[in-house]
Protein backbone atom coordinates (compact mmCIF):
# COMPACT_ATOMS: atom_id res chain seq x y z
CA UNK A 1 0.00 0.00 0.00
CA UNK A 2 1.30 3.43 -0.81
CA UNK A 3 -0.25 6.69 0.56
CA UNK A 4 0.81 10.62 0.06
CA UNK A 5 0.17 13.03 2.89
CA UNK A 6 -0.78 15.85 0.86
CA UNK A 7 -0.38 18.59 3.06
CA UNK A 8 2.19 18.53 6.07
CA UNK A 9 4.03 20.47 8.15
CA UNK A 10 7.39 18.80 8.37
CA UNK A 11 9.08 21.99 9.43
CA UNK A 12 7.20 23.12 11.90
CA UNK A 13 9.37 23.08 15.41
CA UNK A 14 7.38 19.67 16.94
CA UNK A 15 8.62 17.70 13.84
CA UNK A 16 11.89 19.47 12.56
CA UNK A 17 14.12 18.56 14.83
CA UNK A 18 13.22 14.51 14.99
CA UNK A 19 12.47 14.71 11.16
CA UNK A 20 14.48 11.23 10.17
CA UNK A 21 12.49 9.18 12.70
CA UNK A 22 9.36 10.77 11.76
CA UNK A 23 9.57 9.93 7.50
CA UNK A 24 10.93 6.40 9.10
CA UNK A 25 7.89 5.94 11.09
CA UNK A 26 6.10 7.45 7.86
CA UNK A 27 7.53 4.90 5.35
CA UNK A 28 6.97 1.62 7.74
CA UNK A 29 3.11 2.67 7.90
CA UNK A 30 2.46 3.20 4.09
CA UNK A 31 3.16 6.90 3.82
CA UNK A 32 6.01 7.48 1.77
CA UNK A 33 5.60 10.47 -0.25
CA UNK A 34 4.96 13.98 1.49
CA UNK A 35 3.78 17.44 0.23
CA UNK A 36 5.31 19.43 2.89
CA UNK A 37 3.78 23.00 3.58
CA UNK A 38 4.77 27.15 3.85
CA UNK A 39 3.15 29.15 5.49
CA UNK A 40 4.96 32.22 5.89
CA UNK A 41 8.37 33.51 4.26
CA UNK A 42 10.42 31.76 6.65
CA UNK A 43 9.06 28.27 6.17
CA UNK A 44 8.48 28.40 2.75
CA UNK A 45 12.19 28.53 2.50
CA UNK A 46 12.65 26.18 4.93
CA UNK A 47 10.02 24.01 3.27
CA UNK A 48 12.36 23.46 -0.31
CA UNK A 49 15.45 23.21 1.95
CA UNK A 50 14.36 19.50 3.69
CA UNK A 51 12.75 18.31 -0.29
CA UNK A 52 16.32 18.37 -1.45
CA UNK A 53 17.36 15.98 1.27
CA UNK A 54 13.98 13.26 0.66
CA UNK A 55 13.24 12.12 -3.26
CA UNK A 56 9.59 11.82 -2.81
CA UNK A 57 8.81 15.15 -0.70
CA UNK A 58 7.58 18.30 -2.06
CA UNK A 59 7.15 21.72 -1.53
CA UNK A 60 3.94 24.02 -1.59
CA UNK A 61 4.93 27.72 -0.69
CA UNK A 62 2.23 30.17 0.53
CA UNK A 63 0.84 32.86 3.09
CA UNK A 64 -1.09 31.78 5.82
CA UNK A 65 -4.17 34.07 5.86
CA UNK A 66 -2.89 34.41 9.85
CA UNK A 67 -0.32 35.79 8.43
CA UNK A 68 -1.48 38.24 5.86
CA UNK A 69 -0.61 41.17 7.55
CA UNK A 70 3.38 40.79 7.59
CA UNK A 71 3.04 40.57 3.66
CA UNK A 72 4.59 43.44 1.61
CA UNK A 73 5.65 43.84 -1.83
CA UNK A 74 8.91 42.15 -1.69
CA UNK A 75 7.13 39.18 0.02
CA UNK A 76 5.24 38.55 -3.10
CA UNK A 77 8.05 39.06 -5.32
CA UNK A 78 10.08 36.31 -2.84
CA UNK A 79 7.16 34.06 -2.90
CA UNK A 80 7.21 34.12 -6.86
CA UNK A 81 10.76 33.56 -6.86
CA UNK A 82 10.70 30.68 -4.75
CA UNK A 83 7.64 28.64 -6.77
CA UNK A 84 10.08 28.52 -9.49
CA UNK A 85 11.88 25.91 -7.67
CA UNK A 86 12.01 22.18 -9.08
CA UNK A 87 10.24 20.88 -5.95
CA UNK A 88 7.54 23.08 -5.23
CA UNK A 89 4.27 21.69 -7.04
CA UNK A 90 1.40 23.94 -5.72
CA UNK A 91 1.11 27.21 -3.97
CA UNK A 92 -0.21 27.54 -0.65
CA UNK A 93 -1.61 27.21 1.88
CA UNK A 94 -3.66 30.84 0.94
CA UNK A 95 -7.39 31.80 1.69
CA UNK A 96 -9.38 33.27 3.83
CA UNK A 97 -9.84 32.53 7.95
CA UNK A 98 -12.46 34.77 9.50
CA UNK A 99 -12.79 32.86 12.32
CA UNK A 100 -9.70 33.93 14.17
CA UNK A 101 -9.19 37.30 11.69
CA UNK A 102 -5.80 37.44 12.99
CA UNK A 103 -5.25 39.46 9.83
CA UNK A 104 -7.65 42.34 9.08
CA UNK A 105 -10.06 40.88 5.73
CA UNK A 106 -9.52 43.29 3.63
CA UNK A 107 -5.71 42.36 3.68
CA UNK A 108 -6.22 38.59 3.68
CA UNK A 109 -8.45 39.39 0.45
CA UNK A 110 -5.47 40.81 -0.73
CA UNK A 111 -2.88 38.60 -0.17
CA UNK A 112 -4.79 35.80 -1.46
CA UNK A 113 -5.84 37.20 -4.84
CA UNK A 114 -2.32 37.66 -4.74
CA UNK A 115 -1.07 34.37 -4.49
CA UNK A 116 -3.75 33.41 -6.84
CA UNK A 117 -2.17 35.53 -9.62
CA UNK A 118 1.12 33.78 -9.10
CA UNK A 119 -0.17 30.65 -9.15
CA UNK A 120 -2.33 31.47 -12.51
CA UNK A 121 1.22 32.87 -13.96
CA UNK A 122 2.99 29.89 -13.03
CA UNK A 123 0.26 27.48 -13.89
CA UNK A 124 0.72 26.06 -10.59
CA UNK A 125 -2.11 24.05 -7.97
CA UNK A 126 -3.37 26.00 -5.18
CA UNK A 127 -3.97 24.77 -1.87
CA UNK A 128 -6.87 26.92 0.04
CA UNK A 129 -7.47 27.43 3.54
CA UNK A 130 -10.97 28.39 4.49
CA UNK A 131 -12.73 28.67 7.40
CA UNK A 132 -16.23 30.54 8.12
CA UNK A 133 -15.64 32.01 4.66
CA UNK A 134 -16.76 29.80 2.51
CA UNK A 135 -18.68 32.01 0.39
CA UNK A 136 -16.15 34.69 0.30
CA UNK A 137 -13.21 31.96 -0.58
CA UNK A 138 -15.30 31.07 -3.79
CA UNK A 139 -15.87 34.63 -4.91
CA UNK A 140 -12.63 35.39 -5.19
CA UNK A 141 -12.00 31.82 -7.06
CA UNK A 142 -14.03 32.66 -9.64
CA UNK A 143 -12.20 36.21 -10.51
CA UNK A 144 -9.40 33.89 -11.69
CA UNK A 145 -12.31 31.93 -13.37
CA UNK A 146 -10.22 29.14 -15.07
CA UNK A 147 -6.26 30.98 -14.96
CA UNK A 148 -6.22 28.85 -12.02
CA UNK A 149 -6.10 25.53 -13.31
CA UNK A 150 -6.09 23.51 -10.18
CA UNK A 151 -8.06 23.78 -6.59
CA UNK A 152 -8.00 21.77 -3.51
CA UNK A 153 -9.51 22.91 -0.69
CA UNK A 154 -7.66 21.22 2.03
CA UNK A 155 -8.99 20.10 5.48
CA UNK A 156 -12.39 20.49 4.44
CA UNK A 157 -14.86 21.33 7.47
CA UNK A 158 -17.88 22.27 4.82
CA UNK A 159 -20.87 20.91 4.88
CA UNK A 160 -22.11 18.64 1.95
CA UNK A 161 -24.14 21.42 0.22
CA UNK A 162 -20.88 23.12 -0.02
CA UNK A 163 -18.92 20.25 -0.99
CA UNK A 164 -20.75 19.98 -3.99
CA UNK A 165 -20.73 23.81 -4.93
CA UNK A 166 -16.60 22.88 -4.99
CA UNK A 167 -17.20 19.85 -6.80
CA UNK A 168 -19.19 21.27 -9.40
CA UNK A 169 -16.67 24.05 -9.87
CA UNK A 170 -14.35 21.12 -10.12
CA UNK A 171 -12.39 21.57 -6.95
CA UNK A 172 -10.53 19.04 -4.99
CA UNK A 173 -11.08 18.16 -1.47
CA UNK A 174 -9.19 16.92 1.45
CA UNK A 175 -10.04 15.69 4.59
CA UNK A 176 -7.78 15.44 7.75
CA UNK A 177 -7.80 13.26 10.84
CA UNK A 178 -10.89 15.43 11.93
CA UNK A 179 -13.34 12.86 10.10
CA UNK A 180 -12.32 9.95 12.51
CA UNK A 181 -13.43 12.65 15.53
CA UNK A 182 -16.55 11.45 17.40
CA UNK A 183 -17.97 14.98 16.83
CA UNK A 184 -17.55 14.94 13.15
CA UNK A 185 -20.74 14.02 11.38
CA UNK A 186 -20.41 16.86 9.16
CA UNK A 187 -17.11 15.94 7.79
CA UNK A 188 -18.05 12.57 7.47
CA UNK A 189 -20.97 13.36 5.41
CA UNK A 190 -19.37 15.82 2.98
CA UNK A 191 -16.54 12.99 2.80
CA UNK A 192 -19.30 10.58 1.43
CA UNK A 193 -20.29 12.40 -1.68
CA UNK A 194 -16.82 13.27 -2.59
CA UNK A 195 -15.70 10.35 -5.47
CA UNK A 196 -11.62 9.57 -4.68
CA UNK A 197 -10.90 11.10 -8.21
CA UNK A 198 -11.44 14.07 -6.68
CA UNK A 199 -10.56 13.42 -3.25
CA UNK A 200 -7.07 13.94 -1.21
CA UNK A 201 -6.20 12.82 2.42
CA UNK A 202 -3.27 14.57 4.68
CA UNK A 203 -2.45 15.14 8.41
CA UNK A 204 -2.19 18.92 8.72
CA UNK A 205 0.90 17.98 10.95
CA UNK A 206 1.87 18.46 13.89
CA UNK A 207 -2.12 19.02 14.22
CA UNK A 208 -5.07 17.12 14.52
CA UNK A 209 -4.35 13.44 15.59
CA UNK A 210 -6.53 10.95 14.24
CA UNK A 211 -8.86 8.46 16.52
CA UNK A 212 -7.52 6.33 18.30
CA UNK A 213 -4.58 8.11 18.41
CA UNK A 214 -5.51 11.76 19.34
CA UNK A 215 -4.17 11.67 22.50
CA UNK A 216 -0.92 11.35 21.08
CA UNK A 217 -0.62 15.76 20.60
CA UNK A 218 2.05 15.83 18.12
CA UNK A 219 0.40 14.51 15.08
CA UNK A 220 2.71 12.91 12.01
CA UNK A 221 2.51 11.37 8.65
CA UNK A 222 2.07 7.73 9.94
CA UNK A 223 -1.18 8.24 11.82
CA UNK A 224 -2.70 9.20 8.40
CA UNK A 225 -3.46 4.95 8.13
CA UNK A 226 -6.03 5.79 10.36
CA UNK A 227 -7.70 8.12 8.63
CA UNK A 228 -7.43 6.45 5.37
CA UNK A 229 -8.92 3.38 7.10
CA UNK A 230 -11.80 5.32 8.33
CA UNK A 231 -12.64 7.19 4.95
CA UNK A 232 -12.29 3.81 3.11
CA UNK A 233 -15.31 2.28 5.54
CA UNK A 234 -17.32 5.50 4.59
CA UNK A 235 -16.51 4.52 1.06
CA UNK A 236 -17.69 0.94 1.44
CA UNK A 237 -13.93 0.32 -0.32
CA UNK A 238 -11.35 -2.33 0.31
CA UNK A 239 -8.18 -0.23 2.36
CA UNK A 240 -5.84 -1.25 -0.39
CA UNK A 241 -8.14 0.22 -3.38
CA UNK A 242 -8.65 3.27 -1.44
CA UNK A 243 -5.47 3.83 -0.78
CA UNK A 244 -4.23 3.27 -4.66
CA UNK A 245 -7.91 5.19 -5.64
CA UNK A 246 -6.45 8.53 -3.35
CA UNK A 247 -2.73 8.49 -4.32
CA UNK A 248 -3.84 8.17 -7.98
CA UNK A 249 -5.81 11.64 -7.65
CA UNK A 250 -3.21 13.37 -5.62
CA UNK A 251 -0.25 12.57 -8.30
CA UNK A 252 -2.60 13.54 -11.00
CA UNK A 253 -3.53 16.98 -8.79
CA UNK A 254 0.35 17.87 -8.04
CA UNK A 255 1.47 16.28 -11.15
CA UNK A 256 4.18 13.89 -9.36
CA UNK A 257 5.73 11.54 -10.91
Amino acid sequence: MELIDTHCHLTFKQLIGVLDAVIERSIAAGVTGWITVGTDSQQNRKVIEITEKCENMYAAVGIHPHDAKTVTAETIRQLKELAQNEKVVAVGEMGLDFHYNLSERPVQRRVFAAQLKIAAEMNLPVIIHSREAFDETMDILEDFGSDVKKVVFHCFSYSPRQAKVALDRGYYISFTGVVTFKNADLARQSAKIVPTDRLMIETDCPYMSPEPMRKQKINEPALMIHTSERLARLKEMDLTDFAKAVTATSRTFFSLP
